[in-house]
């Protein structure tokens, strides 16, 4: 169990990236017509490009680590919406009504809300430059103006 422990935030980082894509290609195929889907979604339909742009967005947001608790918490409710909009009326469970992506996106992004996105996230990158930046200025004034310098660099 340490090893488990000791790679977690790893793991969630690469699991909130899977799902990501994963969401942002539901979105794609929404959206643009493409990935298997007959015709895009009309601009501004209710509540297929909605949810097309919620999942296209979410998802890229998501890979990128930006936002990760806001957005799967969004993503995740825009995903209950679905299923018991669209999918419940036509049976209970799930597995009737076609509904497990629903539901499971619906989860997984819930999962991700609670827990946030682990590692590999740019709002970790933005954090730590931020972070360095106020050590040197209570520090040094100058050299946090050359950190700032080499960081708005890169």
């Amino acid at each position: 169990m340490n090893r488990l422990n000791r790679i977690r935030e790893h793991v969630l980082g690469i699991f909130r990236i899977v799902v990501g894509f994963l969401f942002a290609c539901h979105g794609a195929k929404t959206l643009f017509g493409i990935l298997g889907a007959e015709a895009p979604a009309t601009v501004g339909a209710w509540p297929g490009w909605w949810a097309g742009l919620i999942q296209f967005v979410g998802g890229v947001l998501l890979c990128l680590g930006i936002g990760t608790r806001v957005v799967a918490f969004i993503s995740s409710g825009s995903m209950a919406f679905a299923y018991f909009s669209v999918h419940a009326s036509n049976g209970l469970l799930p597995i009737q009504n076609r509904g497990e992506l629903a539901a499971m996106f619906c989860w997984v992004l819930f999962l991700l809300a609670c827990t946030g996105g682990g590692r590999f996230a740019l709002a970790d990158l933005f954090r730590s430059v931020r972070a360095s930046d106020a050590e040197l200025s209570t520090a040094d004034p100058a050299a946090a103006d050359a950190n700032r310098s080499t960081s708005l660099a890169r």
